[in-house]
């Protein structure tokens, strides 16, 4: 089969009737490397007591390592764009982070400003409460929303869909509304609830998700055997604020 490189959405929807995913093969690909790992890692900083410092850190890390993005706060996103300029990576946000019961209106509104600053990966919370209502064509017009306003500025869409509070038939449907809805990425997890990633939720997210979009594994990933784990699950994209040592671990082996 045929190695499919998911760090750009595009790939997935040009290889959809091609091949299935391969998740092995991407595997090994990433972690043939430091420079592949660090690639699909977006190097993350979203506590609530970050400070300046801290982020400027992250950026400048993410620019050194050329992590997939640096994922920050809204409050954080100019500063973290005037440190990555001219670096080739882009700045990453969440958006109705990290509940998602924000108005439609509100994600909106968020996703609008943060790609006026110069976000471009946005990472957005879904609406659980009306997923576990039943209501589908609410749930999939408030991520429409988003990746609407991400996409005519030319940034990509991750939608988080809280694995951990979700039975197996509405992570499936969940994955299935963010798909029809144009999402880039399927993520696990804010990091913020009950659990985090897991291979198995990976594994479920892949497989309704195919090659028409990426999975993001987040939550709880702290060493290259989780790193690993993930990407034999069927992940392309990683998400930790551990991205040095998980890339470090690599190099020293």
């Amino acid at each position: 089969m045929t190695t499919i490189a998911l760090d750009s959405p595009a790939t997935d929807s040009n290889a959809a009737s091609q091949s299935p995913y391969d998740a092995v093969a991407f595997s090994r690909h990433v972690l043939s490397s430091p420079e592949n790992l660090a690639a699909v890692l977006d190097h993350t900083v979203l506590k609530a007591d970050a400070t300046r410092e801290q982020v400027v850190k992250l950026a400048h890390e993410a620019a050194q390592y050329k992590f997939a993005c640096a994922m920050v706060n809204p409050a954080w996103v100019a500063t973290t764009y005037s440190v990555l300029a001219g670096t080739g990576v882009p700045v990453g946000v969440v958006i109705g982070f990290p509940l998602g019961a924000n108005l439609t209106t509100s994600k909106r509104e968020e996703a609008a400003a943060m790609v006026r600053l110069g976000a471009r990966e946005l990472d957005m919370v879904i609406n659980l409460g009306l997923l576990k209502s039943g209501e589908n064509a609410l749930v999939e017009k408030d991520i429409r929303g988003v990746v609407e306003i991400g996409h005519d500025a030319g940034a990509i869409v991750k939608v988080i869909l809280e694995t951990c509070l979700l039975s197996t038939e509405e992570k499936l449907r969940a994955s299935e509304i963010a798909c029809s809805a144009g999402a880039d990425f399927l993520k696990t997890s804010t990091g913020f609830s009950t659990g985090g990633a897991t291979p198995a939720d990976v594994a479920l997210l892949r497989g309704v998700a195919g090659t028409r979009c990426g999975v993001k594994a987040s939550g709880g990933i702290r060493t290259l055997d989780d790193a690993r784990a993930m990407l034999e699950a069927g992940a392309s994209r990683i998400g930790a604020s551990a991205s040095v040592s998980i890339v470090q671990a690599l190099t020293s082996k």
